[in-house]
């Protein structure tokens, strides 16, 4: 599906919206995000997000930190974050650590009023999901902002490890081989032996539960996914098949990403 202006749809209850390449989609999540989060601060004083931690998000948080492109300057004091999954064993100094990715994309550029890291390194890993769990659990999930990976899993719900209706918000799980390819692909290890084989992850249960899902896929390598996603069967064979079903989400993609669509 190549596009030069933005193209909309809808699968189910998603909204999808397609753009000509991964900077216009970033400033069109962006606008749409900041816009949300201002409406939401604007009406109970806070807000609480989730964000992904990979390259898919590049171009969203750049476009998101900066009011030129996303539209209007957020009152990040009054913004919560959290971030969905990281390696265990990796440090928040570790140059793949999720911390550090979104040290360096997000928070080092706006005066967040808090963030929870996930303390992978712990080597108590039951203690850290129920911590963890539990600030997830002190007020609702307002936004989750998110990716999909080229196996269709979101966060690192892989298809083997996926349950739409998990009974624990945070668990480690192994990730499967596509899911440690993708890591390569992405520039993020430079072999697969270096790729870790366990994360914590927030599971499909909070997808489910947060209040609104912004999700950001560009490139050729999540077509197939993205296919999956809008127009394959709801099934944990492509876990985010389950976003058509949540009553406020849109899936923003780039044409790359669009080309198998029909």
């Amino acid at each position: 599906m190549p596009v030069t202006a933005p193209h909309y749809l809808t699968s189910g209850r998603l909204a999808v919206e397609v753009h000509a390449d991964r900077p216009a989609l970033g400033r069109a999540a962006a606008r749409a995000v900041a816009a949300h989060l201002h409406g939401v601060i604007a009406r109970q004083g806070e807000a609480r997000v989730i964000f992904a931690c990979a390259p898919s998000q590049d171009q969203f948080l750049a476009a998101l930190i900066d009011p030129a492109q996303c539209g209007l300057a957020l009152d990040w004091s009054r913004i919560t974050a959290f971030h969905m999954d990281d390696y265990v064993g990796l440090t928040a100094a570790h140059p793949q650590s999720f911390r550090h990715y979104l040290q360096h994309h997000l928070l080092r550029h706006v005066p967040i009023a808090r963030f929870h890291p996930l303390p992978a390194e712990q080597p108590d890993a039951t203690t850290v999901a129920a911590q963890y769990t539990a600030l997830l659990q002190e007020k609702p999930i307002d936004l989750i902002c998110l990716g999909i990976g080229e196996n269709g899993h979101i966060a690192f719900n892989d298809p083997p490890v996926a349950d739409f209706e998990d009974p624990h918000l945070v668990k480690v799980v192994e990730l499967d081989l596509s899911c440690r390819q993708q890591q390569v692909n992405d520039g993020c290890f430079p072999t697969l032996a270096d790729v870790p084989l366990h994360a914590f992850t927030l599971t499909i249960s909070i997808f489910r539960q947060a209040k609104r899902l912004s999700v950001h896929v560009p490139g050729p390598r999540k077509a197939d996914a993205v296919r999956a996603t809008v127009q394959g069967p709801i099934t944990t064979a492509c876990p985010a098949s389950i976003l058509r079903l949540h009553p406020d989400a849109t899936l923003y993609i780039d044409s790359a990403a669009a080309s198998l669509l029909a």
